[in-house]
């Protein structure tokens, strides 16, 4: 049956909508009913994922909506990913006034990024584009706070900007040929004009790199991961860039051979490792690294997505890569979210003394980020450089090992105080950390680990 194709999307939308009018009834000191619903929509959905994957591909809705391994891996990682961000909301947000609303937000968005994800229609990417920013504003907006309010308004205006771009680009696309459906558009593309061909594309990528928080619409990343709450940061650093880092390479597979479309997105990918990475350096404030951070990584994701069609390795690095970078990034978070105090990295002063398993997921967390064996991202670097090199892009491959080094540095600033430095003596705050959000730290920090050390078994999984 078709309606079966999106069945974990309409099971995240429909506990989405049971989440909002249940909290409407709930009185505050129950709400933490409706994170129980919440986190049982989204099992259902990854077991449902879980069991898509071991069926063929195919395709619903007449060839707009795919399943195959990227969509199923997209659907599982996200949902792990939100399953982390609700047990860490149960230390952060529990008996707010918008908790229930916070929730229904995060499941909304999460299921735009798997429409994202599986879209084989410029109009479906439309609608996962829209149902996933419309949500994202929200929940940056929640707290209340200046910080907050700004980082909304500038979220809200970019993403108002690239979904114009991005809907002029699908636009122009679908003008020249008649058709929006990505398996016609292949045949179609290849006769008519290339600058129109050209526009049409950089419109839909400049709407995607938008959502993934890459150059040019990285700006609201580090103001969105620096005034939001904790769990919205550490789902809008993770999670949106699934859903559009894999549409990115659905529409790599269909652009024609008379566009230099791969070129450019070398460049993005490029100038987004370097600004990133460099940005990362003069921040104290440990989310706001962390968001330039984002932007650097999502750089390195782009390199295989440049050598689709060229290299083998292509999509499976930028799977592994995405499953391990999101783990890995919501265990850095994570930590900032047990200690919201610190909001500095001279905070973090002798915290291996003071909580030592903290500190240990933050190592873990940090050295994963760079690359370093024998956590998960270190695998997706290695498999990324592998297939641009494979793919005919030598310098690419160059340009993932230069700022890796670079990126070495920043993170040293915040590793070295926690663990060479003591705690201050007068140090009287009280800044006691949330279980739950410091057993996520943990627990996500360990499985970074295991991706890397049984990358062989989970590679073979993802290999089409």
């Amino acid at each position: 049956m078709q309606p079966l194709t999106m069945l974990p999307e309409m099971v995240l939308f429909g506990t989405g909508l049971a989440v909002l009018l249940a909290g409407s009834f709930l009185p505050r000191t129950r709400q933490w009913w409706t994170r129980i619903v919440a986190a049982t929509g989204v099992l259902g959905c990854g077991t449902a994922a879980a069991l898509a994957m071991t069926g063929p591909d195919r395709a619903g809705f007449e060839g707009t909506f795919v399943i195959d391994t990227a969509t199923s891996v997209a659907r599982m990682v996200a949902a792990t990913a939100v399953l982390c961000v609700l047990a860490v909301a149960g230390g952060e947000i529990a008996g707010s006034a918008r908790e229930s609303e916070t929730y229904a937000l995060l499941l909304f968005a999460t299921t735009g990024i798997l429409v994202l994800a599986g879209a084989a229609d410029l109009l479906v990417l439309i609608t996962g584009f829209l149902l996933t920013s419309i949500p994202l504003y929200g929940l940056i907006g929640v707290v209340r706070s200046p910080q907050s309010a700004e980082a909304a308004l500038k979220t809200y205006l970019l993403g108002a900007l690239f979904g114009i771009v991005l809907l002029l680009g699908v636009s122009l696309l679908s003008g020249i040929t008649g058709t929006t459906r990505y398996d016609e558009l292949t045949g179609l593309l290849g006769d008519v004009p290339v600058a129109v061909v050209a526009a049409g594309f950089v419109g839909v990528t400049a709407g995607l790199l938008f959502e993934a928080g890459a150059v040019p619409g990285h700006f609201w990343v580090p103001d969105a991961a620096q005034g939001a709450g904790g769990i919205v940061a550490m789902f809008l650093t993770t999670v949106p860039k699934v859903g559009a880092l894999i549409a990115l390479y659905r529409l790599a597979t269909i652009v024609p051979d008379t566009v230099a479309w791969p070129r450019v997105l070398a460049v993005l990918a490029v100038a987004s490792m370097t600004l990133g990475n460099l940005a990362a350096y003069g921040q104290r404030d440990p989310r706001r690294l962390l968001g330039w951070s984002t932007v650097g990584q999502v750089g390195f994701l782009l390199v295989p997505i440049t050598v689709t069609g060229r290299s083998d390795l292509a999509l499976p690095s930028l799977l592994f890569y995405l499953a391990a970078y999101t783990v890995t990034n919501i265990a850095a978070f994570a930590v900032t979210t047990s200690l919201p105090e610190y909001r500095d990295l001279s905070d973090y002063r002798g915290l291996s003394r003071s909580r030592p398993w903290l500190a240990g997921a933050l190592l873990v967390a940090l050295l994963g980020l760079v690359g370093t064996p024998p956590t998960g991202v270190f695998v997706g670097k290695l498999t990324t450089a592998t297939a641009a090199w494979d793919g005919g892009r030598p310098w690419l491959a160059v340009a993932v090992f230069v700022t890796t080094l670079i990126s070495l540095f920043y993170y040293l600033r915040w590793i070295v105080p926690a663990y060479l430095h003591r705690p201050e003596p007068d140090d009287s705050r009280v800044c006691v950390p949330e279980s739950w959000s410091a057993g996520a730290a943990v627990i996500t920090a360990g499985l970074s680990l295991v991706l890397g050390m049984a990358a062989g078994m989970i590679w073979g999984l993802i290999t089409p």
